[in-house]
C-alpha cells in the first residue's frame, strides 16, 4: 500500500470515528451500570468484522458460497400490499440474508466479550449497542475509504452524514433490541421466577409443562429465537428502504427505534442484578458478583 492509499485509508478512519464517538457518548452516558467494559465490547464488534470480510474475500474462489447468488431467480416475483407497496422478492431475500450474517456476528462478538460481566438486562444492552458500535466502525472506514478512492474527496460529504446520522444508529437500534432479548434469555431462570413476571410468560409455562421442558429452557430458547427475529427483520427493512429509495420512512422507522431502545434502557427491572446461570442451571451469582466487584474497583455495584 503506497502513501496515498494510507492517507486515504487514514481520513476514512477519521471520518468514520466521529459518528462512532458521537453515538457513542450519547448511549454511554445512560449506562446505569459499569461503564469501563465499554471499550472492550466496541473491540470486540470491530473485531468480527474480519470473518465477514473472509467470507466475502472467498466468493472468487467458492461462488457457491455467496448465498446472495441463490436469491436471484426470485428477482421477477413480487411482494407487498399495493402497487406502490410491491418489493422484489429477491430484494426482500437479500436482505434477510444480510441480516441474519451481520445480527448474529454482532451477537458473537457480545459472547465472546462478555466473559461473565454482564449482571443485568441493561448490560447486556449496552454490551450489545457498543460491539455496534465497533461493528459500524469498520464498516463505515470500508465504505468511506471504497467512495474517497472512486470519487475523490468531493464526493464523501453526504455519504457521511447519511451514514453517520441513519446507518451508524440503525445498527446500534437492531443490536440494542437484540441485546434486550438476550439478556432476558441469559437470565431465564430469574425473570420466568420473578414476582414481577408472574403474570406474564403463561405461554412459556404451559407449553413447558405440555412438552416436559424447564420452564427456564424453554423461555430461553424462545427469547433469543425472538430477538434474533425481529433484529434480523427491523435489519432487512431498513436496507429495503434504502434499496426501493424509500427514504422518506427512514426518519419515522428510526424515530421509533429511537423512542423504543430510550424505552428498553430506563426500565427499572433491567437494571435489577440477577444471578448467571451455566449450561446445568446451576446457581454461580457468586461469578457475576465478583466480576462486577472488579469492573468497579472498590466492590460496590453500581
Amino acid at each position: 500500500m503506497n502513501i496515498e492509499e494510507i492517507v486515504k485509508l487514514a481520513l476514512a478512519a477519521g471520518l468514520a470515528i466521529v459518528p462512532a464517538c458521537i453515538w457513542g457518548f450519547i448511549f454511554w452516558k445512560k449506562q446505569v451500570g459499569r461503564k469501563r467494559m465499554s471499550a472492550s465490547n466496541f473491540i470486540a464488534g470491530a473485531i468480527f468484522v474480519t470473518p465477514l470480510l473472509v467470507y466475502k474475500g472467498l466468493w472468487q474462489y467458492f461462488p457457491w458460497l455467496n448465498a446472495f447468488q441463490y436469491t436471484h431467480p426470485f428477482k421477477d416475483d413480487l411482494v407487498g400490499f399495493s402497487s406502490f407497496g410491491l418489493v422484489p422478492l429477491d430484494v426482500v431475500l437479500t436482505f434477510m440474508i444480510v441480516g441474519v450474517i451481520e445480527e448474529v456476528t454482532k451477537l458473537w462478538a457480545v459472547k465472546m466479550s462478555d466473559r461473565g460481566r454482564i449482571g443485568s438486562i441493561d448490560d447486556a444492552i449496552e454490551m450489545s449497542i457498543m460491539a455496534a458500535l465497533g461493528f459500524s466502525f469498520i464498516e463505515n472506514i470500508l465504505y468511506f475509504y471504497n467512495i474517497i478512492s472512486g470519487r475523490g474527496i468531493d464526493g464523501i460529504l453526504y455519504p457521511f452524514i447519511f451514514r453517520s446520522l441513519f446507518s451508524t444508529f440503525a445498527h446500534i437500534m437492531f443490536s440494542g433490541v437484540l441485546g434486550y432479548y438476550y439478556g432476558l434469555a441469559l437470565f431465564a431462570t430469574d425473570v420466568v421466577k420473578d414476582e414481577h413476571n408472574k403474570k406474564r410468560w403463561l405461554g412459556v409455562r404451559w407449553f413447558a409443562r405440555l412438552l416436559h421442558f424447564k420452564a427456564a429452557t424453554l423461555f430461553h430458547e424462545e427469547k433469543m429465537a425472538q430477538g434474533l427475529l425481529i433484529a434480523i427483520g427491523l435489519h432487512a427493512v431498513f436496507n429495503i428502504f434504502l434499496e426501493m429509495n424509500w427514504t422518506f420512512a427512514l426518519v419515522p422507522f428510526l424515530t421509533g427505534g429511537f423512542i423504543y431502545l430510550n424505552h428498553l434502557l430506563e426500565k427499572v427491572e433491567d437494571h435489577k442484578i440477577y444471578a448467571r446461570v451455566d449450561e446445568n442451571r446451576n446457581d454461580v451469582q457468586s461469578q457475576v458478583m465478583a466480576a462486577i466487584s472488579r469492573e468497579d474497583g472498590d466492590g460496590q455495584v453500581n
